[in-house]
Parts: structure tokens; C-alpha cells; sequence
């Protein structure tokens, strides 16, 4: 890999201003994710990338499951009211496709509440709408 592309992969962290080089699964799922965006660009529905991205992850043999659902339990009981993840990535990774105008609070508190309930401690949040890839990514370690 390049050095260009090493940069892509790398975000800030907000606290300490340090730079967090992403694990190698994360890193592999991104560079798919990126070779989506390089060939697509933004302006397409989710279920478009997320269909796309599932080509890339075969090609690349990454194992990966598509609208996962999602139950959790409350105070006993088994609560399934239609949750889904849109990749389980290796059953260690939840990816999160959005193709918004902007990621809000709202899309890091819906990967954060699944990686909660889900009890993986990695998550990717992709936007596939922003025009300069690297900055659609969000990378999320509990």
C-alpha cells in the first residue's frame, strides 16, 4: 500500500489529537469500501454500496454477513422489533452504511448502541455521499 492510502486510514483521534491507524480488518474493509466510492462516487442510495461493498468483500475474501438482525434483551426478555446491522464483518466488525448529506450524532449513536448490544467492540460508520471519502469514515473501538 502506498503512502497516499496509509493516510486515508488513519483518523484523529478528538481527545488526544493522535493519529489511530485502523486494525487490519478495518483497514481491508475500508480499502474496499474506498475502491466503491472511487468507482461509484456519492449520490446513490445506500442499498446500492452496501450491495457493491458486498462484491468488493467477496473478491477479497473477507467474510461478512448483510442485514444482521439485531435483537437485544431487556430485564429478561428477548426484544426483536426489526434492528438490523448492514455488515457483520467477520463477526467481529459492524460496518454501518449511510449516504447522507452529513453524518449527525444520531448515525454515531446508532453504531455505538449496536456495538453495546452486540457485545463487538468495532464498528465502522461509512458514508458513501461525501465527495472526499476520507471524510465520510468514522471508526468506533468500545
Amino acid at each position: 500500500m502506498n503512502h497516499e492510502a496509509r493516510e486515508d486510514h488513519e483518523e484523529i483521534d478528538a481527545k488526544s489529537h493522535n493519529k489511530v491507524v485502523f486494525d487490519d480488518l478495518s483497514r481491508r474493509v475500508v480499502n474496499c469500501a474506498y475502491a466503491v466510492h472511487k468507482a461509484l462516487g456519492p449520490g446513490l442510495l445506500e442499498s446500492a454500496y452496501e450491495e457493491c461493498l458486498g462484491i468488493k468483500l467477496l473478491q477479497e475474501g473477507i467474510p461478512f454477513q448483510r442485514q444482521v438482525p439485531m435483537s437485544f434483551d431487556f430485564e429478561g426478555q428477548k426484544i426483536d422489533i426489526g434492528y438490523k446491522l448492514d455488515l457483520l464483518v467477520d463477526k467481529n466488525l459492524i460496518v454501518e452504511l449511510k449516504s447522507v448529506e452529513a453524518l449527525l450524532p444520531v448515525h454515531e449513536a446508532q453504531i455505538l448502541t449496536y456495538l453495546k448490544l452486540s457485545n463487538i467492540k468495532t464498528g465502522l460508520l461509512i458514508n458513501f455521499n461525501s465527495s472526499l471519502f476520507k471524510n465520510g469514515i468514522r471508526r468506533f473501538v468500545l
